[in-house]
């Protein structure tokens, strides 16, 4: 008796995380036209931002939404000095809707993208930040976590010759992997959740739909 006096008859459950509540910001504003900044490379691995800026069009345009076609704007976006998108992405961003209508401004920031030879792997860490150019405001975020198993290790007993021959051969799968395939695998799983746009069907019925984690862990080539 003594315990259950003490316990709040306000009490109420926690409320079970949907799309509607975590991307509400994005449902408020029902974005249509999506602009891909040139991707931001933390990375040690200087190609990255290259191979990276393509890749992002058709999972946006898959998720319903119309998306800038990347090489046509990239000439628009070196003219206004667009092509640095660190220099944009805490800034205002209404000029990139009065040049190019876009309603949102897709950043991508590689943070990471190493390669193992001798662990026969590579590690890709992807932030994605969706900003409205109408009020800067952060709609949508996530994080994906892309690792690849590359190794070509074969069981060769005691002979060392073998050994080497195996780990050359894994080092070498490693140094060709496809970084436009990394980039898509991430592409598609991580912003996997992303609210569906005007010209999906699933516009405005997917509210109750669960969001997936922050962080999405992605394992590959196992």
């Amino acid at each position: 008796m003594l315990l259950s006096s003490c316990i709040s008859l306000d009490y109420t459950p926690r409320e079970r995380p949907t799309k509607g509540n975590t991307y509400g910001a994005l449902y408020e504003e029902e974005p249509e036209v999506l602009l891909i900044m040139p991707p931001i490379n933390n990375s040690t691995n200087v190609s990255a931002k290259d191979y990276f800026y393509t890749s992002m069009t058709v999972p946006l345009a898959e998720a319903g939404y119309y998306v800038l076609p990347p090489l046509m704007t990239l000439e628009v976006l070196q003219r206004e000095s667009g092509y640095d998108s660190e220099l944009f992405i805490d800034k205002d961003l209404s000029r990139f809707k009065e040049i190019l209508g876009a309603d949102v401004a897709v950043f991508t920031i590689i943070q990471a993208w190493d390669k193992s030879m001798l662990e026969g792997s590579v590690s890709v860490t992807l932030d994605y930040i969706f900003k409205s150019t109408k009020t800067n405001r952060v709609l949508y975020r996530k994080r994906g976590v892309v690792y690849e198993n590359t190794s070509q290790f074969i069981d060769t007993g005691d002979d060392l010759i073998s050994l080497i021959a195996s780990i050359a051969a894994s080092a070498l799968s490693t140094a060709l992997t496809d970084y436009m395939t990394l980039a898509k695998e991430s592409n598609s799983r991580t912003i996997s959740d992303l609210p569906a746009g005007k010209y999906s069907p699933r516009h405005g019925i997917d509210r109750d739909d669960r969001p997936t984690p922050q962080t999405i862990y992605i394992s590959t080539g196992d």
